[in-house]
C-alpha cells in the first residue's frame, strides 16, 4: 500500500500569499521564503534592460535578465508580465525555452498571487519538458524547478507529482551534483517545509558553507531557513 503524500508542516508562503489576497517574500507561522516566496513589487514600466533581452528573440535571455532584476530586488509586476508575454510568443521546442518558459511563468505567478494560481499547472508542464528534452541542462535546472514546486505546491495544481517525488529529486541531484550550491539549499528548504528539520542540518551546513557562491535572495533564503530551523551542528553532522 502506497506511503500517504507529505504534507508541508505550514502552508508555504508564496499559497499563503494567494490566500491572503483573496481573504482580507513563506508562511505566517513558518517565516520561509520558499522557492516563489512572496513579494512585494512595485509597479512602473518595464526595465529598459528586460526589453533591450526581449528584442533578441531568445527567451532565456530574457528569463536571466529578468532573474538578474530580480536578484538586485529591481523587478517590477509590469516586468513579469512583459517578460512572460515575450517568452510566449517566441515559442521553441528546446530545453532551454522549455525552462524559460517554466521560470519565468513561476515568476508571474508569484506576482499574481491567486489570481496566477491556475498557471502553476503551466510551470510543472514546461519544466518536465525541459527535464525530457535535455535533464542536464544547465546542471539538472528543470530537474531543481520541479522538484521544489512538487515538494511546496498543493497536489491540486499539480498533474504529474508530489512532495515525495520532489523531495527525491531534489536528493539525487544534490548527489549527483554536489558543487552546485543551490541544489543542497534547496534540499534543506524542502525537509523544513515538510517539517522535517533534523535531515535538513547536513544541507543546511553544505549551504552554509558554500554561502557566498549563492544569489543574493538564496542567501537571504539560508538566512530564514537556520532562523526556523536552528543553527545546525557542522562540526559534529553526525
Amino acid at each position: 500500500m502506497p506511503s500517504p503524500r507529505r504534507k508541508p508542516a505550514t502552508m508555504p508562503k508564496w499559497w499563503l500569499c494567494m490566500a491572503a489576497e483573496r481573504w482580507s517574500r513563506l508562511a505566517v507561522s513558518l517565516s520561509l521564503l520558499l522557492a516563489f516566496g512572496c513579494a512585494t513589487l512595485r509597479g512602473g514600466s518595464v526595465s529598459p534592460e528586460l526589453a533591450a533581452a526581449a528584442e533578441s528573440g531568445d527567451a532565456l535571455v530574457t528569463a536571466d535578465t529578468l532573474e538578474a532584476l530580480i536578484e538586485r530586488g529591481e523587478d517590477s509586476r509590469a516586468d513579469r508580465e512583459f517578460a512572460y508575454q515575450a517568452v510566449v510568443a517566441s515559442e521553441e521546442d528546446t530545453a532551454a525555452y522549455a525552462f524559460a518558459r517554466a521560470s519565468v511563468t513561476g515568476r508571474l505567478v508569484q506576482s499574481r498571487g491567486l489570481r496566477g494560481a491556475s498557471q502553476v499547472g503551466e510551470v510543472e508542464k514546461w519544466a518536465l519538458r525541459s527535464q525530457t528534452r535535455d535533464p542536464e541542462f544547465r546542471d539538472g535546472a528543470a530537474t531543481r524547478l520541479l522538484g521544489t514546486l512538487y515538494v511546496i505546491a498543493p497536489a491540486t495544481f499539480l498533474k504529474h507529482g508530489d512532495s515525495e517525488l520532489g523531495l527525491e529529486m531534489l536528493e539525487q541531484l544534490a548527489e549527483t551534483h554536489p558543487d552546485v550550491p543551490e541544489n543542497q539549499l534547496r534540499v534543506a528548504e524542502a525537509y523544513i517545509a515538510l517539517g522535517d528539520v533534523e535531515p535538513a542540518g547536513p544541507y543546511l551546513c553544505a549551504s552554509l558553507a558554500q554561502r557566498s557562491a549563492l544569489r543574493r535572495d538564496d542567501q537571504e533564503l539560508l538566512d530564514q531557513l537556520v532562523a526556523t530551523a536552528g543553527t545546525p551542528d557542522c562540526q559534529n553532522p553526525g
